[in-house]
């Protein structure tokens, strides 16, 4: 007799995740999301299956960079004509395309496979503060990657006690 467990609906079933980007590194930032997108933070991670999330990412225009990239980063796409390259700095984009910012940043820490575009497209990045018709879907927020304390004594009871243990 098998002792395996089936998969159910509700482990396979897709999150929606709030990340408030103000005064957040860009790369660390970008790094969760990831994680995230693909799937990882899920028992059932299988790197061959889409089991990731969707994350909508707000505020992205108050993001931050670490020592000079401010200054030093360019963005470089070509428009595959001769002599199509097209280079934009930082500041520029900032000022432009925010949301193409964190886009360029998770897609580069995702896996370079068919999955990739398809996890991306389940990212959505806002310049502010405002997400429009997504506000209603959102089931979890989180700060750094850990889920919020109200959002844990929600799931658990139990923490409610340690927590005003704790409290005292």
């Amino acid at each position: 007799m098998s002792q395996a467990v089936g998969n159910t609906a509700l482990a396979y079933a897709r999150v929606w995740h709030h990340v408030n980007a103000s005064d957040r590194v860009l790369g660390k930032l970008a790094e969760r999301i990831a994680l995230v997108l693909m799937g990882k933070h899920k028992p059932i991670y299988d790197k061959s299956l889409d089991c990731g999330d969707y994350v909508v990412v707000t505020n992205a225009k108050h993001i931050k960079v670490t020592g000079r990239k401010d200054e030093q980063l360019v963005y470089r796409k070509h428009t595959m004509f001769p002599g199509g390259l097209k280079e934009t700095e930082y500041k520029d984009m900032m000022e432009n395309k925010p949301y193409e910012i964190i886009r360029h940043a998770v897609s580069g820490m995702l896996p370079k496979n068919k999955l990739r575009e398809r996890r991306l497209e389940r990212l959505k990045v806002f310049g502010g503060s405002n997400m429009g018709i997504y506000r209603g879907n959102i089931l979890k927020r989180w700060e750094d990657g850990t889920l919020t304390e109200d959002y844990i004594l929600k799931l658990d009871p139990k923490n409610r006690i340690k927590a005003n243990a704790k409290a005292k």
